[in-house]
C-alpha cells in the first residue's frame, strides 16, 4: 500500500481547572506532561498547551498564574523530546515566556499577538472571535457571518504576512461568538477559506453546537461527555472540505479518522 499524508492533528492540553470539557483533570505539571505524552503517542503532532480557559462566560486569569500553569509543562514536553507545542494564549508575555521555554506556535484567539509571532520568528494562528470569552455567546450578531470571518481572517493574515511571519494558519473559530447556526454556517462554507493563500484549523471537538444538534434519549442537548460521535463527523466533514489541521480533545479517535479520509481521498486500495 503506498503511503498517504493525512491532515495534522493538534491535541488539546487545558492545564485550567475550569475548562469545559477537560477542566482540573491535568491541573499539575506531572499529570499534563503525562497527558501530552499519552496524546503524542496517539499520533498528535502539536500540543496546545492552555494555562486560562476561554469556554463561553469564562473569567480572565493574570498573567503570573497563567505562567505558573504553562511554563513548567511546555519545558517539561520540551525535556521529553516533544517539538511541536503550541501555547494558547492572549497574553504577550505569556507568549515570550512559553516560546523561550519551548513553544513553536501561538494560537491566538485575540488575533492580536501578530507582532509578537513575527519578533519571535515562531508560527501563528490567527483566530475569529467576537468580542471575548465573558460576554461573546450574548446575541452574536453578523451581516453575514461567512463573509464578516473570512475578511477578517485573510486581512489579518495579510499583515502577518507583512510582518514576515511564515507559518500562519487561519481559524474561523467555530463556537467564538456564534450560534448554532453560524457555526454550522462556517462549518458549511469552511471550503472557501480552505481556496485562500494560508492553511486552515478548525476546533469542533465537543463544543456545544455539537450537544444541540446531538440529542440525548430524553431530547435533551447531549452532554459534553457525549459528544464523540459528532465531534469525529464535524472533522471528517472539515477534512474532506480540506482543513490543514484540526484541534481536538479525542486525538486517538481522531487521528484514526484522519487516516481514513486521507486514504480515501487518494484512492487507496487496502489489501
Amino acid at each position: 500500500m503506498k503511503p498517504f499524508k493525512r491532515a495534522l492533528v493538534m491535541g488539546i492540553l487545558n492545564v485550567t481547572p475550569d475548562s469545559f470539557f477537560d477542566g482540573g483533570l491535568y491541573a499539575t505539571k506531572e499529570s499534563a506532561i503525562e497527558r501530552g505524552l499519552e496524546m503524542i503517542s496517539q499520533g498528535a503532532d502539536y500540543i496546545d498547551v492552555g494555562g486560562e480557559s476561554s469556554r463561553p462566560g469564562a473569567q480572565p486569569v493574570s498573567s503570573e498564574v497563567e505562567l505558573e500553569r504553562v511554563i513548567p509543562v511546555i519545558e517539561g514536553l520540551r525535556k521529553e523530546g516533544i517539538k511541536n507545542i503550541s501555547i494558547d494564549t492572549v497574553k504577550s508575555d505569556v507568549a515570550y515566556s512559553a516560546v523561550k521555554a519551548g513553544a513553536n506556535l501561538i494560537n491566538d484567539i485575540s488575533a492580536s499577538l501578530i507582532q509578537v509571532a513575527s519578533e519571535l520568528k515562531v508560527g501563528y494562528v490567527i483566530m475569529h472571535m467576537q468580542g471575548n470569552p465573558q460576554i461573546m455567546q450574548d446575541k452574536p450578531i453578523y451581516k453575514s457571518v461567512v463573509d464578516d470571518v473570512e475578511n477578517f481572517l485573510l486581512s489579518r493574515a495579510t499583515v502577518a504576512t507583512n510582518s514576515g511571519i511564515n507559518n500562519i494558519w487561519i481559524d474561523p473559530g467555530i463556537g467564538f461568538g456564534k450560534t448554532v447556526k453560524q457555526n454550522l454556517k462556517l462549518l458549511g462554507s469552511i471550503d472557501r477559506l480552505v481556496k485562500s493563500d494560508f492553511p486552515v484549523l478548525i476546533g469542533t471537538s465537543r463544543k456545544s453546537f455539537i450537544g444541540a444538534l446531538a440529542l440525548d434519549t430524553n431530547g435533551f442537548p447531549a452532554p459534553v461527555d457525549e459528544r464523540l460521535a459528532g465531534s469525529l463527523a464535524s472533522v471528517v466533514f472539515a477534512l474532506e472540505k480540506g482543513v490543514s489541521m484540526v484541534r481536538v480533545h479525542d486525538v486517538k479517535e481522531t487521528v484514526e479518522a484522519a487516516c481514513l479520509v486521507a486514504a480515501m481521498s487518494e484512492g487507496v486500495v487496502l489489501e
